[in-house]
């Protein structure tokens, strides 16, 4: 119980530390792109596919890989796993840094998704080992603070970068990952290692399909759900009619991930004999009997909700604060500095919760809060919204992400045997990424339909109808309001602009309670979490 865990050393927690800023590195980098991709255009001459593809790669590798490194976790110490993921991390962020080229540019964000998905998940299971008790919820508060507050802080830097040079973007990260590496090995212990071996038939499976469903989730908007409406152009080759390159990238990662299930299933039915046709000796890459545990099963439902409902607010907030209400790049992310300090002030106020508190009572509280945020957001939200109103529902908001975030992981690993921590581990982080992948594309898509449905709706009203409404409204839709300034700006266009204003704004106020909707769910999902052992005592 509590009382018999020994209280974490001062080693243990520069430990966490050193965790928790390698956490704070991989989400900016998801983040921080979406600010300085307009610099990175006009300074490499490239078009709107390859900038795209500098926004993705990064998080479509990352989603793609991490069953991989959960299970090398395992094999081969978190530790080991998560200072080669920092070396790559660091090299791949000095080779985007320099890139002379949008080629060059694209395969470093690739590379650096390796890096990414070798970070998180050791980051995890790192702090699962490391602390016990009461400790463990509050160490779990730090780490789960840290993805709230980076997720906020990464426009900040980017629009604080980008006046300097976009470059400085990625060459801010190399001393930063020599530092984190000088933390890790000064204060982490080595992690044990479990004998076994990688399924590579199931590494390639899961890679493939997790890579195509990230793909998918995220591009959907862009190529189409279920008709080709933009091109895919990739080495020459181009995708431009007939079914959505995304909708078979959904249906062959559905028979791929299906594959790897029944694969995975069977090598542990069988363990190390050869059965089902799955090969002697193989091991699976993940142990499907881990989802017999309740509490891992519905912590990593509830993960996927929370996902969605958290990570696409996220994505459209800076778009209304930029074009509707006229904000800098850098005014953007200064005003979501208020959900940094929200997430932080969770992560203080659960160290004295941690003792009469549950992790699952923590995450509902957390749900709740970030509910309340959303829709509070939600009413005030107008072409006129005083900063202080946007900051204080912001505040409340990250205030529950500091507690959801944090605390459902506690939940969900509480019961995972040491021996699969990593694996444990990996899959939350997919269960987290892909839940986050599918909000933004979801919130994303339902922003900007509001947007131009709404906008055309206020055309009508101002007299203008026919093709001249549906060129403004694609001018508007398409460059996600960037092109609210200029019409603002002629006076012949000026009551169009403020009619976007008010379509993008009203697109806000709705994704905002469809988010606090799904946080709703995600509360109700919890009832269904019970762990074995209440995740803030385990010793």
């Amino acid at each position: 119980m509590d009382g018999a865990a020994q209280p974490p050393s001062p080693r243990q927690w520069f430990g966490l530390v050193a965790v928790a800023l390698g956490v704070a590195l991989i989400v900016v980098d998801l983040t921080i792109v979406n600010v300085i991709v307009a610099p990175i255009i006009e300074d490499l001459s490239i078009g709107s596919v390859e900038a795209q593809w500098v926004q993705e790669s990064y998080a479509i590798v990352f989603a793609a890989l991490l069953l991989l490194t959960g299970r090398l976790a395992d094999l081969h110490g978190a530790r080991k796993i998560f200072l080669i993921g920092l070396a790559v991390f660091g090299v791949t962020s000095l080779l985007a840094a320099v890139a002379p080229n949008g080629g060059l540019l694209i395969v470093a964000r690739f590379l650096q998704g390796i890096g990414g998905a070798m970070i998180l998940p050791t980051s995890l299971a790192l702090v699962n080992a490391t602390f016990t008790g009461k400790a463990r919820g509050q160490a779990f508060a730090v780490w789960g603070s840290t993805i709230g507050a980076a997720a906020a802080v990464g426009p900040l830097l980017g629009g604080w970068l980008a006046d300097f040079s976009w470059r400085w973007a990625f060459g801010v990260n190399i001393p930063l990952v020599a530092l984190i590496m000088a933390g890790a090995l000064l204060f982490l212990p080595s992690s044990p290692r479990t004998r076994g071996s990688v399924d590579l038939v199931g590494a390639v499976l899961s890679a493939v399909g997790l890579g195509l469903l990230a793909f998918a989730m995220i591009e959907g908007r862009t190529y189409g759900w279920l008709l080709t409406v933009e091109p895919l152009n990739v080495g020459g080759l181009s995708w431009s009619a007939g079914p959505s390159p995304v909708l078979v990238a959904f249906l062959v990662s559905a028979l791929v991930l299906r594959a790897f299930w029944r694969r995975q299933a069977a090598l542990g039915r069988v363990g190390l004999g050869a059965g089902a046709g799955a090969g002697a000796g193989v091991e699976p890459l993940m142990d499907v009997r881990l989802f017999s545990v309740a509490s891992f099963r519905g912590g990593n439902v509830v993960t996927v909700l929370v996902g969605l409902g958290e990570f696409g607010i996220i994505a459209v907030l800076p778009l209304w604060l930029q074009f509707a209400l006229d904000y800098s790049a850098f005014q953007a992310g200064l005003a979501l500095v208020a959900l940094a300090v929200g997430s932080f002030t969770a992560s203080g106020a659960s160290f004295s919760m941690a003792a009469s508190v549950p992790a699952l009572g923590q995450v509902r509280i957390g749900l709740v809060l970030e509910a309340v945020g959303l829709v509070t957001l939600g009413l005030i939200a107008a072409t006129d919204s005083a900063w202080w109103l946007i900051a204080l529902a912001l505040f409340v908001y990250g205030v529950g992400v500091g507690f959801a975030t944090a605390q459902v992981t506690n939940v969900v690993l509480v019961d995972v045997p040491a021996g699969s921590a990593g694996q444990g581990s990996g899959i939350q982080s997919a269960a987290r990424e892909l839940g986050s992948a599918l909000g933004i594309a979801v919130l994303t898509t339902l922003f900007l339909s509001t947007l131009n449905s709404g906008l055309r709706d206020r055309l009508a009203d101002l007299g203008i109808r026919g093709e001249e409404a549906e060129r403004l409204g694609d001018a508007v839709t398409h460059s996600a309001g960037s092109a609210i300034g200029p019409l603002s700006a002629d006076p012949r266009t000026a009551s169009v602009a403020d009619a976007a204003r008010e379509a993008m704004t009203s697109g806000l106020a709705i994704s905002s309670y469809v988010c606090a909707a799904l946080l709703v769910l995600a509360l109700a999902a919890t009832v269904f979490v019970a762990p074995r052992k209440e995740a803030d005592s385990r010793v």
